[in-house]
């Protein structure tokens, strides 16, 4: 799919106006959940692992933190609760 976006003067004369929308596009929706790593990184045409360098390129180190990620946590803490390497 092709989306056509009106750019302000201002940000049309940076070197790579479209590009940098895009990589703002792709950085928001991850952050906020409405992209997974997977498919910001397909935005940008990027692998798995470029896209981890891409956002450790611009400090970017946050993304959302959903109801899996607390479940997993959760059970890593029981885990190692039962393993007796944490206290309760």
């Amino acid at each position: 799919m092709q989306i056509t976006v009106q750019l302000p003067d201002d940000l049309a004369q940076h070197p790579n106006p479209g590009r940098d929308a895009l990589e703002s596009l792709a950085i928001e929706g991850y952050r906020t959940g409405t992209l997974s790593h997977y498919q910001a990184s397909q935005i940008l045409g990027l692998s798995r692992f470029e896209f981890d360098g891409f956002l450790k390129d611009r400090q970017i180190y946050d993304h959302a933190y959903d109801v899996e990620d607390l479940e997993q946590d959760r059970e890593t803490m029981r885990q190692l609760q039962a393993k007796g390497l944490l206290r309760a």
